[in-house]
């Protein structure tokens, strides 16, 4: 539950603090170069998925982001042992959910702002992305971590 209160609702709050600034200072599909050439703010919005896949299904991804969300929230809060790294992937997971949720309840898309030019074939620039992005695939490189660690035997 302390992952919940220290980690993951201050990450919800930091994606949604910052979507609501693109939505005030940048106009939509405006460019604020940052860094020339590497990294921009933009306000961009996505109906689809991770790189604007299965654009258009809103309604689809609403209904099965409130399913995962519902199974994080029950493997955070009836964890049946300690176990850090899967205990912090849930939660980044958890943020990441309900920010990108939010956003298709009151938007009806994603909001995304983050843009960086990696210059990389075929990802120049790489799609832009959100707080809640981050959140979810540094949940998914954790687990995949995780899930090549070795359990420790109880001796």
């Amino acid at each position: 539950m302390k992952l919940i209160l220290f980690l993951s609702l201050p990450l919800y709050a930091l994606d949604q603090i910052t979507k609501q600034l693109v939505l005030r200072l940048i106009s939509p599909y405006e460019t604020c170069i940052i860094v020339p050439d590497f990294f921009s703010l933009v306000n961009v919005t996505n109906t689809g998925a991770a790189f604007g896949s299965f654009k258009g299904n809103n309604i689809f991804f609403i209904v099965v982001s409130i399913v995962a969300l519902l199974v994080v929230l029950v493997l955070l809060v009836r964890r049946r042992r300690l176990d850090p790294w899967r205990d912090l992937s849930l939660a980044l997971l958890l943020a990441g959910i309900l920010g990108n949720l939010t956003d298709r309840l009151l938007y009806g898309h994603v909001i995304d702002f983050l843009l960086f030019n990696l210059h990389v074939r075929y990802a120049d620039p790489w799609p832009a992305f959100n707080v809640a992005d981050s959140c979810i695939s540094i949940a998914v490189v954790l687990f995949i971590i995780h899930s090549f660690r070795k359990p420790k035997s109880t001796a």
